[in-house]
């Protein structure tokens, strides 16, 4: 049997909104969802999961998905503009450095 992972509702609602926004941008280039599975060497299925934003499908395959719509390289935009990080950086944290090496 197959464990059911347990997501934040908040985790929910970003997967169904970036579907959401997949489908958007597969029927403003006026692809079939056959057209776009079979460019990305995905089922039909897998697809529409993607596009319902359900949990499981592989990261692979919405990436193949965004490489056959142009949109690929947004996937870089993720962790870019960091604010969390940067101000825990400008606060200057200790960060565990090594011990110098024995001579």
């Amino acid at each position: 049997m197959k464990s059911k992972e347990i997501l934040l509702p908040s985790i929910s609602r970003i997967l169904k909104e970036l579907g959401e926004n997949i489908k958007l941008a597969r029927l403003r280039r006026k692809l079939s969802a056959e057209q776009v599975a079979e460019r990305a060497g995905i089922s039909r299925p897998t697809l529409l999961s993607i596009e319902k934003g359900i949990p499981g499908v592989s990261l692979a395959s919405c990436a193949q998905v965004l490489f056959v719509l142009n949109l690929e390289k947004d996937l870089l935009k993720v962790g870019a503009d960091d604010v969390l990080g940067r101000k825990l950086q400008d606060a200057g944290l200790n960060v565990k450095q090594r011990a110098p090496k024995k001579l």
